[in-house]
């Protein structure tokens, strides 16, 4: 049979049998991809050094009948083996991949393989902080899926104005003006940068960046729980 080749980033992992596992992976070509590893958790195993964890690798591959093909060989193109240095770097890693896997389809677009590499880059540097990468990540979910909200104007139709309060209606899916609001016009130049596909390490360079993420947080993950 066909023996086709790519770049893979795992999803998941099952053990089957005595010393094989079914892959989930996460490619730029094929979309997700269930394979099966033999002898893939024996010792002298030539799969095990390219299917990382935190990895992007090369695999080649045989599809087969049903839905699980079979892994033919693997190569390591690069671990970010920082990430696993820290517990709470590698537990966000994990959530996030489970967050990406759930809101995809079987086939989803080389941008959300693009995506995950884009997590694993600011995960291993240790300079980005954790909530940036999860404020990021579900702006670019919501982007990715089509529903980056209205930063322009308000349900009026109105730009957006410096020296206006903002509330965000759901209802109207857009902003409106508040004396008690709680978005200023800061939170909103922000939202704007997070959600013109900025990598997280660009966006550690605005200022006050740990404080407008805590007032903006709460209205990206209310967009996200409310759109997917």
């Amino acid at each position: 049979m066909k023996q086709l080749v790519t770049s893979a980033i795992i999803l998941s992992r099952t053990d089957y049998g005595e010393a094989d596992r079914i892959l989930t992976l996460l490619t730029p070509d094929f979309g997700k991809l269930s394979l099966l590893a033999k002898g893939v958790r024996r010792v002298k195993s030539k799969l095990a050094g390219g299917i990382e964890l935190f990895s992007v690798s090369e695999i080649t591959f045989i599809k087969g009948r049903g839905e699980v093909g079979t892994l033919v060989s693997t190569r390591l193109v690069r671990h970010y083996g920082t990430i696993i240095t820290s517990l709470d770097r590698t537990m966000t890693g994990y959530e996030l991949i489970k967050q990406l896997t759930k809101v995809t389809e079987d086939q989803p677009e080389e941008a959300y393989f693009r995506l995950l590499v884009q997590v694993f880059e600011a995960l291993n540097d240790q300079t980005v902080g954790l909530a940036l990468i999860r404020l990021w990540f579900h702006a670019e979910l919501l982007r990715l899926n089509g529903h980056t909200p209205n930063l322009q104007t308000d349900g009026q139709g109105s730009k957006l104005r410096v020296d206006q309060l903002y509330v965000f209606d759901f209802d109207h899916s857009a902003f409106m003006a508040s004396q008690q609001g709680p978005i200023t016009v800061a939170h909103i130049k922000f939202l704007r940068l997070v959600f013109a596909g900025n990598t997280p390490k660009l966006l550690t360079q605005v200022q006050g960046v740990e404080d407008l993420i805590k007032g903006v947080e709460p209205l990206v993950m209310t967009w996200y729980h409310h759109s997917l």
